[in-house]
This record gives structure tokens, C-alpha cells and sequence, in this order.
């Protein structure tokens, strides 16, 4: 199966412990395409559907009938199992609010 960054698919994140989010929920590759080609894992962002407008480390989306806030400060590596249905793809200015706040996380 070809994972290309930025898309959205269904994905079981279970088993968790403490704070982490859990249960089958969207998330959105943020790994490379490259990276995605030829490792076992991947790496994703979870979504949420609880607004948590004003954090920092959020961002909105709405791909096809999902809609909620991508939650990168929850990012993970993840074996490419866990992800099941696919969902769609982040628009050209989700893409973009997705790597703003990831340069204003982790870019000094």
C-alpha cells in the first residue's frame, strides 16, 4: 500500500498508557513519502474532534466527512498495521498550518 504524507486515514492507536490518545480515531501521516516507501513504521498525528481552539499545538482539518483538530503534540511512530480505512488528504492550506506549527514546535 503506497502512504503518501498529509493523508488522513482511520487507525487503531491502542494499546496506550497514561495521557496518550487512544482508541480507533483519524490520523494524518506526517512522514515522508520516501520514509513511508521503505520503514515498517510511520510516523502520524492523531485528530481529535474536541475543539481546543488557542492551543498552540493544534491544527483544524476537514477531509471528507471528518472534521476536528490534528493534535501534533501527540505525534508517534506507529507500524504501518495499525492504519486501516483511508479517509483523504490534507488541502494545500491544512498542509501548511500543519507544518507552521511544527516549525514553531520543534524549529528554534
Amino acid at each position: 500500500m503506497e502512504i503518501n504524507q498529509y493523508s488522513v486515514y482511520w487507525t487503531c492507536l491502542d494499546p496506550t498508557q497514561g495521557a496518550e490518545i487512544n482508541k480507533t480515531r483519524p490520523c494524518v501521516v506526517i512522514s515522508p513519502a520516501e520514509m513511508n516507501e521503505f520503514l515498517q513504521t510511520i510516523i502520524v498525528a492523531p485528530v481529535t474532534s474536541r475543539s481546543r481552539e488557542g492551543y498552540p499545538t493544534r491544527a483544524e482539518l476537514a477531509v471528507n466527512k471528518v472534521s476536528g483538530w490534528i493534535v501534533l503534540d501527540q505525534i508517534r511512530a506507529i507500524d504501518k498495521d495499525r492504519l486501516s480505512q483511508y479517509i483523504g488528504d490534507l488541502s494545500p492550506a491544512e498542509v501548511k498550518a500543519v507544518k507552521n506549527v511544527l516549525q514553531k514546535m520543534l524549529v528554534d
